[in-house]
């Protein structure tokens, strides 16, 4: 373990459950303007006559960037702390979400939003990922959970704040008003994120090409890539999937916030359990869960309360995926260098955003719902067999 000044604020301290809230805010701020987004579907489409897909390309490049990104921000976080990337962000949500407000065309709104909130997310969630782990030895995987929670309560709160304020007002005056919200939180969370005492920047990253001769990291990567390429597709289809079946689109707008809601429980509860039974295992039950829950999707024709079950075992395995992810990266890995390690291995979860819905999209529209759900249990189910040989006495220590 690092040593540090006794003046120094030592690790699973009051001082590190500071850091995890301020990494709970950061992440609500950054997911809560993303997973907003279907709020604002409707409006723009109608505002700028285009099609569903164009519209939806919004979502699907940002959150694909995002994680894109993060490979370069958790490195930078490596070198420079935290605090100058989460500024960066912040001056990026601010500038990205006026702009997207102004945009005269869809085409322009795509450079403003996708890359002004894709970089944002980017800072606020890696990087302060990373740093949340740099604060913690004894109860790593609890303060993860509780700091990626930032995320699911981001989902609940951001959607419904935003149908409201559109609604009293328009679209363009709701990116305004959360452009100064979600910059005034990253502006805050600035002011007390710092490297921990554990934290080991690493002079010279591991390239992707050095990771991939990992074999750990293999397993976690393409894990990744098949699971994200299924975990993407209820977030735009749940609901249009209801309504085909004659489900009011309230109810049906609600799965989504029932996905959000339940990962939250995910990241808390099995967060906390990890320090007692091992991140591994419950890492690869989260990716059986979510497998799991396609399959309950794949059989519930019209039956509202299956649905509901489906999301809810969707939210628990992602919000344990989610939760877990960076605490296995550690485990397998050790601190040195993670914020770079888990932004390369975040890349994973970008390709699957950018394929997997629009390719859902496809089987849809030429075999319908059943071809594409049963793709989706495929992908999961994939994700779940390749993590099987990880074993928890082959971790880095």
């Amino acid at each position: 373990m690092t040593s540090v000044d006794q003046t120094t604020p030592q690790l699973d301290s009051r001082h590190s459950w500071v850091i995890t809230a301020a990494a709970a805010t950061s992440m609500f701020a950054v997911f809560g303007v993303t997973y907003s987004f279907g709020a604002f579907f409707n409006s723009m489409s109608d505002e700028f006559g285009v099609g569903s897909g164009q519209t939806a390309f919004f979502f699907s490049a940002t959150v694909s960037l995002s994680f894109i990104l993060g490979l370069f921000t958790g490195r930078w976080a490596d070198r420079v702390g935290p605090r100058p990337v989460l500024l960066a962000g912040a001056a990026s949500m601010f500038v990205g979400l006026l702009l997207t407000a102004a945009t005269p065309n869809i085409w322009f709104g795509y450079l403003t939003y996708g890359v002004g909130v894709g970089f944002a997310v980017a800072c606020g969630y890696v990087p302060m990922v990373a740093t949340v782990g740099s604060w913690f030895e004894r109860k790593r995987a609890s303060a993860l959970g509780v700091a990626v929670a930032g995320i699911g309560l981001g989902t609940m709160v951001g959607s419904p704040a935003a149908a409201r304020l559109i609604e009293a007002t328009s679209w363009r005056t709701t990116y305004v008003i959360f452009a100064v919200i979600s910059t005034a939180l990253l502006l805050l969370v600035s002011t007390v994120a710092e490297h921990g005492p554990a934290a080991q920047p690493s002079a010279k990253p591991k390239s992707l090409r050095e990771l991939l001769g990992e074999r750990d990291f293999v397993i976690l990567y393409l894990s990744s890539i098949f699971a994200s390429l299924a975990l993407f597709v209820p977030f735009v289809f749940v609901a249009d999937y209801a309504e085909d079946r004659g489900i009011s689109s309230v109810k049906a707008a609600l799965l989504v916030g029932i996905i959000g809601g339940a990962s939250v429980v995910g990241r808390l509860g099995l967060g906390a359990l990890a320090d007692r039974i091992g991140v591994t295992r419950l890492y690869i039950g989260s990716f059986a869960t979510m497998a799991i829950s396609h399959a309950i999707w794949l059989g519930a024709g019209d039956r509202y309360w299956q649905l509901v079950l489906y999301t809810v075992v969707l939210g628990l395995g992602y919000g344990g995926f989610i939760a877990l992810s960076p605490a296995v990266t550690a485990e397998r890995f050790g601190l040195e260098g993670i914020g770079g390690i888990l932004g390369t291995l975040y890349t994973a979860a970008a390709i699957g955003s950018l394929i997997g819905p629009p390719a859902a999209g496809v089987l849809i529209d030429n075999f319908g719902y059943s071809t594409a759900i049963a793709a989706a249990v495929g992908c999961s189910g994939m994700g779940f067999l390749i993590l099987i040989p990880l074993r928890s006495e082959n971790a880095s220590t």
